[in-house]
């Protein structure tokens, strides 16, 4: 089965991110595979390569980084949603005169139309988050 996952929740504000990794881990163990990552609302976080939990906590961010290399998945993050929280390609920061970025290796800003096309190219799109 091919899925698309939407990952609306932060790294630590809620399990959202953390049920996703979990699922996206067991789907491609079981052999299924997994068209597209899209984060979204407060989901972007998880793209951010500045995040910095205590060492005694699952470094979510990392893990995500970590899932999308080993299996070269397409992680898109809605470039609306990320702009608004800071999350920014080098690209993004050149446009809005800003002096970094901070997108985490794996990653690609991108609008909705890949969460549609997502979706018609998937059988199942499981949404996790509030």
């Amino acid at each position: 089965m091919k899925f698309t996952l939407v990952i609306l929740g932060a790294p630590y504000s809620d399990s959202a991110s953390q049920s996703a990794l979990a699922f996206a881990q067991a789907a491609l163990d079981d052999g299924h595979s997994i068209h597209r990552l899209f984060f979204y609302a407060n989901g972007v976080y998880n793209a951010s390569r500045l995040a910095a939990p205590p060492q005694d906590e699952h470094d979510l961010p990392a893990s995500w980084t970590q899932l999308i290399k080993q299996h070269q998945l397409d992680a898109v993050v809605c470039i609306a949603a990320a702009l608004r929280r800071g999350v920014i390609d080098a690209t993004e920061a050149k446009r809005y005169q800003k002096d970094s970025n901070n997108i985490a290796e794996g990653f690609e800003l991108s609008g909705l139309g890949q969460l549609i096309e997502a979706s018609a190219a998937s059988d199942r799109l499981l949404t996790f988050g509030p």
